[in-house]
This record gives structure tokens, C-alpha cells and sequence, in this order.
């Protein structure tokens, strides 16, 4: 069951018709990743554009690199072992963004 108030249904479709967009642009993501493309790189860059300009299409790109890797994976070690999310959270509270783990929430 998806909690509706956890999920962005206009953010997904973006998602959806960029990567069409991109299949009709550039053709199917098999024939460049992981050989001609670096999804990784390309999901960076989208990140500092997003980070200098708030525009939020980057959000579109960096989310659909991040799919692009886990479906056609460049890296070395790739492998899925689901994490706990551990690993902590920025937070923020009216100064600058300071790492918590996750317990306590």
C-alpha cells in the first residue's frame, strides 16, 4: 500500500515522459549506458545546476540517472542490499544543516 502523502504522482509522470522524451530523442538508454554514458557524472552535474538554480526539472534528470544506474549499473560493486537508512539525514532548523542518524526521530 502506498501512503499517498509520501509520494509526488506529478513528479513520477515528469519522470515518465522525460525518459520517453529521452527514448524518442536519443534511443533506447541500452545502447549508451553504462558504454557511452556515465549516469553517475550526469546525475552529479544535474545537482549543482539544481543546487545554483532551484530549477526543479533537474530533480526530473537526476532522478531518472539514478534509475538509469540501478537498471544498467556502471559501478564495480554495484549491488542491491536494502539499507535501514542508517546512514542519517541532513536537518535543518534555521541555521546550517547538521547530520543526525535516523533514531529518535
Amino acid at each position: 500500500m502506498i501512503i499517498e502523502s509520501e509520494i509526488n504522482r506529478k513528479f513520477r509522470d515528469r519522470k515518465d515522459q522525460s525518459m520517453t522524451v529521452s527514448f524518442y530523442k536519443y534511443g533506447p538508454i541500452r545502447e549508451a549506458y553504462p558504454h557511452k554514458v556515465n549516469a553517475i557524472a550526469s546525475l552529479k552535474k544535474r545537482l549543482r545546476l539544481y543546487e545554483q538554480t532551484g530549477n526543479a526539472d533537474y530533480l526530473i534528470d537526476i532522478s531518472n540517472f539514478a534509475e538509469i544506474e540501478f537498471t544498467l549499473p556502471a559501478h564495480p560493486n554495484f549491488h542491491d542490499n536494502p539499507t535501514d537508512g542508517g546512514e542519517g539525514r541532513y536537518w535543518q532548523s534555521g541555521g546550517p544543516a547538521i547530520e543526525k542518524q535516523n533514531n529518535g526521530l
